[in-house]
């Protein structure tokens, strides 16, 4: 399997994120909010939950309903912030015993794996029986401008390019990924995020406070022109006076088989 993520740079950018994720912490709880929503359309009580990568916007919200709750990240610091017990931990190789919940809930949290099909079965033998897995992911056109931008104005002023966004997975893809990974009724849909800044230089502050700065191992190591993320972010989409980033963001659900196999 071919790496595409830094794993290195993945924790450390989440370490430094932790004392910083609050400015960002309203977006991710009305994210989580769209995601939780769809615990109201099923019957079924949860009791034993798995919080993966919520950075504080899942496990108090999981916990309101009466659940019980791990909290997991590839930072510890992060994890540490949803309260309660806090594990360190990589999806590629997850320290839970099978059948350890009946509810898993991944939040903006699994598109900087490399092995994505091997977490999610991980993920889904941690599963009891019957149980449910929600999940949210950035998929294709997500910050699309963004990546245009940098791109034109990069080759504009160097002649060459390299990656500075990450790349996301196909909506198409999102239902067969569970499906291969042994989740039941495979269900992704997809919810449009514009968010609109009147100073463009936030948009990277906020992906850096969340953690999601650039960590494709294929990125360039030498410091970029100065003149080019301004030139990039003022070519970004524009409303009403301000710059426009755009999150296609996908609802993911699955259910464990009721005779959960290896």
């Amino acid at each position: 399997m071919s790496e595409i993520f830094e794993g290195a740079a993945v924790r450390r950018q989440r370490d430094r994120a932790a004392a910083r994720v609050g400015r960002v912490l309203p977006v991710l709880d009305e994210l989580a909010d769209r995601l939780l929503d769809r615990l109201d359309d099923v019957t079924v009580r949860f009791a034993a939950a798995l919080d993966f990568g919520g950075r504080g916007s899942v496990a108090a919200k999981l916990r309101a309903r009466g659940m019980a709750v791990v909290s997991a990240d590839v930072s510890p610091a992060l994890a540490a912030l949803a309260g309660g017990v806090a594990v360190a931990a990589d999806p590629e190789c997850l320290p839970f015993g099978a059948g350890a919940f009946d509810l898993i809930v991944a939040h903006l949290s699994l598109h900087w794996v490399n092995d994505l099909p091997g977490a999610l079965i991980q993920l889904r033998r941690s599963l009891r029986p019957n149980g449910l897995f929600l999940a949210t992911m950035p998929v294709l056109g997500t910050l699309a401008g963004l990546r245009a931008a940098l791109l034109a104005a990069e080759e504009g002023l160097t002649g060459a390019v390299s990656p500075r966004v990450s790349p996301y997975p196909d909506l198409r893809d999102c239902a067969g990924l569970l499906q291969r990974a042994g989740f039941l009724l495979p269900v992704a849909d997809v919810e449009e995020i514009e968010l609109l800044y009147a100073n463009p230089l936030d948009l990277l502050h906020e992906l850096r406070d969340a953690g999601e700065a650039n960590a494709v191992l294929g990125r360039s190591r030498v410091i970029p022109p100065r003149a080019l993320f301004p030139a990039a972010l003022a070519a970004l989409p524009m409303r009403d006076g301000r710059h426009v980033a755009t999150l296609r963001m996908a609802v993911m659900t699955g259910w464990a088989p009721a005779n959960q196999g290896p």
